[in-house]
């Protein structure tokens, strides 16, 4: 059985072929072409306004393309053969409510309720929520209130709601917003888990680059359309991030300026 799962895991999992989005008769994302295997962390890197949570909401089957497709699994993001295994973990996690009242075992258990099992939890189910609880490392926590837990605390429960409904793939959305230096290590050691041990495929938007370089196997630079996609050791440094953008030098005027000043001190 591990080995069939292994065999698996060398598949691609998401497809993206020529993909653009509108929003508000806008066009937000162009020419995105995308492949993502089981087993990838992939870190998606980018401006404010630049796509990446257009580019989610489109895997994810909310937003609908004005060209191009999205496969996952080899069928469309609302195929009933996908529900249940994309897993969404938004960057409003760790802002939970001081009045929410659901404890941690109970957000978990929402993860594993389907259509069929909506009204009622199953002994499966149950196991399922405890093995999850212990994988995110929850357990001590299991019966307290989301609403009284840390910020790297509540991410990992609403990470481990989307473990519950046995997603393969997990998408991210700033999860590390909120989260104090320590927390962050552990999130990130699980999510490092979760890939190599788990076979997850995990895609994480994050504003945080030192961090993300650090963790991701595979770096994606997404402005509109994609400009950079590769291992993170290529990921461009300042300077060349700057050329992919079409951002032109400014600063010889300026050096010229500070050496005007400086001579100007010198002579006086």
């Amino acid at each position: 059985m591990e080995a069939t799962e292994e065999v698996l895991c060398q598949n691609e999992i998401l497809n993206i072929n020529n993909l653009s989005v509108n929003r508000s008769g806008a066009q937000v994302i162009y020419d995105i072409n995308l492949s993502i295997s089981c087993g990838d962390f992939v870190g998606i890197v980018g401006p404010n306004g630049g796509g990446k949570s257009t580019l989610f909401l489109t895997i994810l089957g909310i937003l609908k393309p004005n060209t191009g497709k999205i496969e996952i699994y080899g069928d469309e993001p609302s195929s009933k053969n996908v529900i249940g295994r994309v897993g969404w973990v938004p960057q409003a996690a760790s802002h939970i409510p001081s009045n929410a009242k659901i404890t941690v075992k109970e957000l978990i258990q929402l993860g594993t309720l389907s259509r069929k099992s909506f009204f009622q939890m199953t002994k499966n189910n149950h196991n399922k929520v405890d093995k999850v609880l212990k994988l995110v490392g929850l357990e001590d926590v299991a019966t307290k209130r989301i609403s009284k837990l840390s910020g790297g605390q509540r991410q990992r429960a609403v990470i481990g709601k989307a473990l519950a409904s046995d997603a393969d793939l997990i998408l991210m959305d700033e999860p590390l917003v909120g989260v104090d230096r320590e927390s962050r290590k552990s999130l990130l050691k699980l999510l490092d888990r979760l890939c190599h041990e788990e076979n997850k495929t995990i895609l994480m938007v994050s504003h945080d680059l030192a961090t993300i370089k650090q963790m991701a196997h595979r770096m994606i630079y997404l402005e509109e359309t994609i400009r950079f996609d590769g291992k993170t050791f290529d990921f461009p440094d300042l300077s060349r991030l700057a050329e992919l953008r079409d951002i032109q030098v400014i600063h010889d005027d300026i050096t010229q300026i500070n050496n005007d000043i400086k001579q100007s001190n010198l002579e006086s």
